[in-house]
């Protein structure tokens, strides 16, 4: 019984928040529950026309000159043209009040849909690193699809169907009370039990809707997976692997929304089967007992009891998708509650000189074990370059990925210019950061949009050509069919890994920044590009503070100081001249990688 309270807690709280948003459009709403005012009155207003109806087939026109004989003299409501003019006029008042209600509601429910996605949306962009560590792609994308498209349903179709066929019983079971109050109490007796069936039926529908919002989720993550990986699937004879990955995820979501359509369909008739079966206790006691009543009345009452069967029909077919609705509203709200960045920092500075202080640093990934760092302590003075080497999961990515702070720290400090960085705001402390990943992302946009990306969207056409120039972009750039109006596809899938990587290198040359932080930014160049971009990359690092992450040492033998990373400490550090006459970490992974370059130079020597 208390989970069942809960439940019911959960759902008007929801609900009251997704009220919330329809505030800013209170005024469209209030037309809108204007016209189905005025669709429900047309109901009750048929029945009565039918009394007068056959009240003028007798002869009599007791009750319509009551109603309106105050407005009309006799000889106009007792002509035979009345009665079809009060029809028509009741057509009329219904059709407009049908254009107000559904025009005005589901302009409402569109720009609420709207303002969610964008909630959403922008959400997203302000979430922690560590929350899209935790949540996959495809479940993120379902909620701003699928899961908007469910809260469109319950907020344009449901609360249509909810307001306007909710109205319509209202009204006819006011003018049932007041026609006849006696048999009336009738369906009142079996009201307790249409709301168990609802009650019943709704924890079901709302269970189902989530199971079926998670399997989309899934079938999302699957086929964006497939989709982003199709050269791994292909080279790898992965095809019916993905294949039964998705058609067990499709079957799954196949499965659920059949236990959902069975539920309705059980649901639905069980109320139908309900409310026919007090009106046909009503038709037995109204000719049974039908006492003093005129035959005109009688036929009035039945009519609009008959009336009421559909609306009742379509409230109880509509309450799946209100749970569907409720189920797709919590997930959003869930996201959208989710806790942003961490950005506490006020201080906001013009320029900053680039001296980076590492102090007892340590960090802890979220449920790791272990400390991915651990008591880092060293100094970068501004326009130094800062090389970071190490064998993979040494804690290089983590430390350069703490600086512009994609994850915050708890133990230890990184000062900027003698200030803590979480001093800083977090726009700010980014614009003096320009990054070059090993994992370059680009956008379905133009080679240009690319390198003048965010921030850097306004500045002059020249600048970019500068920065491609730079970067050793314009090589490929001038051969590309519209030059830097190009489009590179999407994550820059008509370029070479190399292209990307230069297009990258542009972006953070043009951001002009006085920190760089280069995440193996010369990995997927060739022998002879590289060469190319480490001299670009050469005079971009002059006057900058630079920290470089680098898996071939031949890049990085000129930086003015080398740490070498072991299982989140560093190991030692000096330049490329020291470190190799210490003869430790730094020396042997020198000798390792010399005598691999060795050995491919030896391979591809010609046969004699």
């Amino acid at each position: 019984m208390a989970m069942s309270e809960t439940a019911k807690t959960g759902s008007l709280q929801i609900y009251l928040r997704l009220l919330g948003y329809v505030k800013p459009y209170s005024g469209a709403f209030a037309l809108s529950l204007l016209g189905y005012v005025f669709f429900a009155l047309s109901q009750p207003a048929f029945a009565r026309l039918l009394e007068y109806f056959v009240e003028a087939l007798e002869g009599s026109f007791i009750t319509i000159n009551r109603d309106i004989g105050w407005l009309l003299p006799p000889s106009v409501t007792t002509a035979a043209i009345l009665i079809p003019m009060v029809m028509m006029f009741i057509a009329i008042f219904r059709g407009i009040g049908s254009f107000l209600g559904n025009y005005f509601l589901a302009k409402v429910s569109l720009n609420v849909v709207h303002d969610l996605r964008c909630l959403m949306f922008n959400q997203l962009t302000k979430l922690p690193n560590a929350y899209y560590d935790n949540n996959n792609s495809g479940h993120l994308i379902a909620r701003i699809t699928y899961n908007v498209g469910m809260v469109t349903t319950a907020a344009t179709d449901a609360i249509k169907v909810v307001v306007r066929e909710g109205l319509t019983v209202i009204f006819l079971f006011a003018y049932l009370i007041l026609t006849n109050w006696q048999l009336t109490m009738v369906f009142v007796a079996v009201a307790p039990l249409i709301a168990l069936v609802v009650s019943t039926a709704s924890k079901r529908f709302r269970k189902l809707s989530s199971k079926i919002q998670n399997s989309m989720g899934d079938l999302t993550h699957v086929s964006s997976e497939t989709i982003n990986g199709y050269r791994v699937v292909r080279g790898f004879g992965g095809e019916e692997y993905e294949n039964k990955r998705f058609f067990d995820s499709s079957a799954t979501n196949t499965r659920q929304g059949l236990k959902m359509v069975k539920a309705s369909a059980v649901h639905t008739p069980t109320l139908q089967f309900l409310v026919n079966l007090a009106l046909a206790v009503l038709f037995f006691l109204v000719l049974w007992l039908k006492g003093d009543a005129t035959t005109a009345s009688l036929v009035s009452f039945v009519t609009a009891a008959a009336l009421l069967p559909k609306p009742i029909r379509q409230l109880s077919e509509v309450n799946a998708n209100i749970q569907k609705g409720i189920a797709a509203a919590e997930s959003i709200f869930d996201m959208a509650d989710e806790k942003p960045e961490l950005d506490e920092g006020s201080l906001k500075k013009d320029k900053v000189e680039g001296k980076l202080e590492f102090k007892d640093l340590t960090f802890t990934y979220l449920n790791a074990d272990k400390p991915a760092l651990n008591n880092i302590n060293f100094t970068v003075q501004p326009g130094e370059t800062i090389a970071l080497v190490g064998r993979s999961g040494s804690g290089k990515t983590t430390l350069a990925n703490l600086v512009p702070r994609f994850y915050n720290h708890e133990e230890g400090q990184i000062l900027l210019d003698g200030t803590p960085i979480k001093d800083y705001t977090l726009k700010n402390l980014r614009s003096h950061i320009a990054l070059v990943d090993q994992s370059v992302s680009l956008f379905n946009d133009t080679v240009a949009r690319n390198i003048a990306y965010g921030d850097l969207r306004d500045v002059a056409k020249e600048d970019i050509h500068l920065a491609a120039e730079a970067a050793h972009a314009t090589e490929f750039i001038k051969n590309m069919s519209q030059g830097m109006d190009t489009l590179v596809g999407e994550d820059g899938v008509l370029l070479s890994g190399g292209q990307r990587q230069r297009l990258a290198i542009a972006r953070a040359i043009l951001k002009d920044a006085p920190i760089l932080i280069l995440d193996e930014a010369t990995s997927a160049l060739d022998t002879e590009s590289e060469r190319h971009i480490q001299s670009a990359l050469d005079e971009v690092m002059k006057g900058r503070t630079t920290l470089v992450i680098a898996h071939r040492l031949s890049t990085i033998e000129n930086a003015d100081r080398i740490i070498v990373m072991d299982s989140g400490k560093i190991a030692e550090s000096g330049t490329h001249a020291e470190l190799l006459a210490k003869g430790g970490h730094y020396a042997k992974l020198h000798q390792m990688q010399f005598l691999d370059a060795h050995n491919e130079a030896v391979d591809v020597q010609p046969l004699n």
